[in-house]
């Protein structure tokens, strides 16, 4: 069993970075809801605990508290942003509104006494995003580090191993923030550094083993990289007692059925079953333009076909979903959750009971790099784990409005042309555009512009090309490809695509927008 480190969220837009960045120390860190019990997080033998940020006050009426048990644990405990308001407040320091509230960067300068700073300068840049601050300590800490407009932006307890921080260490724009984690873990909790891709395969094979018992596993692959990595790990697991579905459901790219087969045939001896959907789909999403009830319906309609492939294969017990970190947390209600909801994803969530499926999620405690990795130690190809992301529902997400036929056969041809620009297109270094961001990808836009062509007046659809950098899509921003690409991109579309005459590149990054149109 690894070590792990608890991380209580309290509704921050960087809870899953927190998550990650303990990761890349190489210890294992789970995210727990914030009002966990303590009792829960001792039985899972966690070695420290994380308070991550969020967007409440500690007086709201509604403010999330966790269990305040959880600092008699006798674990060291590090508050971030409201954490550290947190901390103060429930062990008898006082909370306020500071006088000027802090966003963006800022200057901490450390008294050279705080193990979170061990070897560090005594002043650097850090990220800031509070509205109220700590005036006053409980009793027992001492402060540690300031900012301009806060005397208290680094507290400690030594004798408790209690730590509080004002600002987000776990941001890139805070220098020497993964410095800062690091000595929490090692340093402060004792951490050793040892977990690693192949103890998570271990470990998920035997879990695989023991919830699935000889029962039967039936799992939606889709081709990407998230339903392959699922279907090699449980099929290391289970082998035959693994049944996949590929369910063609006209929302895929150019060729994807056949790419499909063609892969899971060369490298495993799966159980494959190809369901043609296009037509079901289709049909019910004839009309349909609003985003969240296109989500739902395709959720409803995969369903469907799993239940009718359930039937003619038998005896089945277990639904197989690729669900990641960033799908559950997203999809999580906000009764349920501080954070606000973003849009759903059909592949979280509840099965109808007329299913009788439970399911079956692997990856759902990953981010898309560790699954990657994950992939790599399964012996998958190289073409697939580092296979840019696909959207759950497909196209249908890509073609803005209403989804029919013949748009999506437009979108198809102009994916597949900018998809084979990006992967022609290399750097200095000889490396693909492809392989340097984070998705490449066309939408079409259900508005007719005006052009000419051969002297000729058109009147005809817009796409719009959307290529962004990320590391795990919680943000995002657009890539800065030279212009002989998007030049090359744009040409080939308009010339090879019938139903095209305008070409436009989305320069917004992720917050504000989403990654994806819809």
């Amino acid at each position: 069993m690894p070590q792990i480190i608890a991380v209580l969220d309290f509704g921050s837009q960087y809870t899953q970075v927190i998550a990650r960045r303990v990761r890349e120390c190489n210890v294992y860190s789970r995210i727990y809801h914030y009002a966990t019990p303590a009792s829960e997080l001792e039985k899972d033998g966690v070695c420290g605990v994380i308070l991550s940020g969020g967007p409440s006050s500690v007086y709201s009426p509604k403010a999330p508290l966790p269990d305040k048990a959880v600092f008699d644990l006798g674990v060291p405990v590090l508050g971030i942003c409201f954490g550290i308001q947190l901390m103060g407040h429930l062990l008898g320091g006082k909370v306020a509104p500071g006088q000027q509230r802090e966003y963006g960067l800022g200057t901490i300068s450390q008294d050279g006494i705080c193990p979170l700073f061990k070897a560090l300068p005594e002043s650097f840049k850090v990220w800031n995003s509070h509205g109220d601050k700590l005036i006053s300590l409980p009793e027992g800490f001492e402060a540690r580090a300031r900012t301009e407009n806060s005397e208290f932006a680094a507290i400690e307890n030594a004798s408790r191993r209690f730590y509080g921080i004002q600002f987000h260490p776990e941001v890139f724009h805070t220098e020497h923030g993964v410095d800062i984690i690091r000595n929490f873990l090692m340093g402060i909790c004792g951490c050793v550094g040892d977990w690693s891709m192949a103890n998570y395969i271990e470990a998920s094979v035997a879990a695989i083993r023991q919830q699935v018992g000889d029962k039967h596993v039936i799992l939606g692959l889709s081709g990407g990289v998230d339903s392959s990595v699922a279907a090699a790990l449980i099929h290391k697991a289970i082998g035959r007692q693994l049944t996949c579905v590929f369910v063609d459901n006209g929302l895929c790219r150019k060729n994807e059925t056949a790419a499909v087969e063609k892969l899971f045939k060369d490298n495993f001896n799966m159980d494959l079953r190809v369901a043609k959907a296009e037509d079901t789909f289709l049909s019910a999403l004839a009309g349909v333009t609003d985003p969240e009830k296109k989500r739902k319906i395709i959720g409803k309609v995969f369903i469907d076909v799993f239940d009718d492939e359930v039937k003619k294969i038998g005896d089945v017990d277990f639904l197989a979903q690729g669900t990641l970190y960033p799908d559950v947390i997203e999809s999580v209600p906000i009764e349920n959750n501080p954070a606000s909801l973003i849009k759903s994803h059909h592949n979280v969530g509840g099965l109808p009971e007329k299913m009788k499926l439970k399911l079956l999620e692997p990856l759902r405690e990953l981010f898309k790099d560790e699954v990657r990795r994950l992939g790599k130690e399964l012996g998958l190809p190289d073409n697939v784990i580092w296979r840019q992301p696909f959207p759950g529902p497909g196209l249908a997400v890509r073609c803005l409005g209403e989804i029919r036929k013949d748009y999506l056969d437009i979108l198809r041809e102009a994916d597949a042309i900018l998809l084979e620009v990006m992967k022609a297109a290399t750097d200095k270094d000889g490396k693909s555009w492809y392989s340097k961001v984070w998705q490449s990808f066309a939408v079409f836009l259900p508005v007719k512009t005006v052009g000419v062509m051969g002297d000729e007046r058109t009147y005809d659809y817009v796409i719009a090309l959307r290529i962004v950098e990320s590391v795990d899509a919680m943000t995002a921003d657009w890539a800065r490809v030279p212009y002989d690409i998007l030049a090359k991109a744009s040409s080939r579309i308009i010339n090879e695509v019938k139903g095209v005459n305008r070409v436009v590149f989305d320069i917004s990054s992720k917050p504000p927008a989403t990654i994806e149109w819809e």
